[in-house]
């Protein structure tokens, strides 16, 4: 699929902690429409290099831009004013309140300046026929659970609200931290259908423990070890990779190739 002009590009970053480089000098750039992925296993550095993508870590060295401009300073909330919304690898959702009510506080909280308080106190029962809030709930198959209190959900059930909570504030570039995390092989199915209906609609980077879940869903693939980016192209391409085979699947490419030799 085509991607647009560049809307994301980091120069440079570093993150340390103490004496630990967690993101060390990255370079990364995401583009219009794209679907891009980032793993690596635990300790790699993908979910700070995420953190510093959306604002939650100012880097120690280098820059982030958005659409060209220099975000590197930006605050989350002025980052989704931007465009950029992100989701929690936790769900952020009020778990006593039904699926319909969050919908309704995500809605007005992304679009109509109201405060939670003011939308709380005033019930948000009024709001739920909002044309926008009710065409989601298909889609993110919750038409079924639209009434039920968020803490008797599922996990997958959770997910997809959480990420239908994002998609009504109409973000530019949707971020998923580890969105499949915890969940069963079908919820994970039922997420990244829903995910795939928006393929091609906005720009969408996910970060993900498991390249298994996302090799069919993302179009381009970034794979984190120690800090860096040791690769970065399609499934297959970051499949072949002598350094991603070493480091990510502990592969000992020598060997491999020495059974192989003539």
């Amino acid at each position: 699929m085509e991607t647009g002009a560049e809307i994301i590009r980091a120069e440079g970053v570093t993150k340390r902690f103490g004496a630990l480089v967690a993101v060390d000098r990255v370079n990364y750039s995401l583009h219009e429409n794209e679907v891009a992925g980032i793993i690596g296993s635990n300790g790699a550095g993908k979910t700070t290099l995420f953190n510093l993508l959306t604002g939650y870590y100012l880097p120690d060295e280098g820059h982030v831009a958005y659409r060209g401009q220099d975000i590197t300073r930006k605050t989350p909330q002025e980052r989704v004013a931007l465009g950029m919304m992100r989701t929690f690898q936790l769900t952020s959702t009020f778990d006593n309140m039904s699926v319909a009510d969050n919908l309704v506080l995500a809605f007005f909280k992304a679009h109509k300046q109201s405060s939670l308080l003011h939308l709380v106190l005033n019930t948000c029962k009024r709001h739920r026929q909002e044309p926008k809030i009710a065409a989601i709930l298909e889609p993110f198959d919750l038409q079924e659970v639209r009434d039920r209190p968020v803490k008797n959900l599922s996990l997958g059930e959770k997910r997809r609200l959480e990420i239908a909570m994002a998609v009504l504030a109409e973000p530019e570039v949707l971020l998923l931290d580890e969105p499949l995390a915890g969940l069963a092989d079908s919820e994970i199915r039922g997420v990244l259908d829903v995910l795939g209906r928006h393929v091609g609609r906005r720009t969408m980077l996910i970060v993900e423990h498991k390249i298994s879940h996302v090799k069919d869903f993302v179009q381009r693939l970034s794979v984190m070890h120690e800090g860096r980016i040791i690769a970065d192209g399609s499934y297959e391409e970051c499949l072949r990779h002598p350094e991603v085979r070493k480091s990510y699947w502990q592969i000992d490419v020598s060997t491999e190739e020495g059974r192989h030799a003539p």
